[in-house]
């Protein structure tokens, strides 16, 4: 299991986009996403660095790794996640 503190979260539909872009990696079983402390909890035998990768692409990087290109990412992906 893996606990990873990420930048961006803002609301329900970046947690959906979190938990659906994760589900898709090799190895992982499970997501939980905490919208109020900025951490996911992800289950399984995935690879962390696979999974850090996997967040910075969808805008949100482990805590400390902020761009304003990934900042952008997580508006885009925070709207599919609402309506997706």
């Amino acid at each position: 299991m893996y606990q990873i503190e990420v930048e961006n979260i803002k609301c329900g539909g970046c947690a959906n986009s979190i938990e659906k872009a994760l589900l898709k990696v090799k190895g992982v079983d499970s997501v939980k996403v905490n919208v109020d402390n900025g951490t996911i909890a992800i289950v399984g035998d995935a690879i962390r660095t696979e999974l850090v990768a996997k967040l910075t692409e969808i805008g949100y990087p482990e805590k400390g790794n902020n761009t304003v290109f990934c900042q952008a990412k997580s508006y885009l992906s925070c709207a599919v996640g609402k309506f997706g």
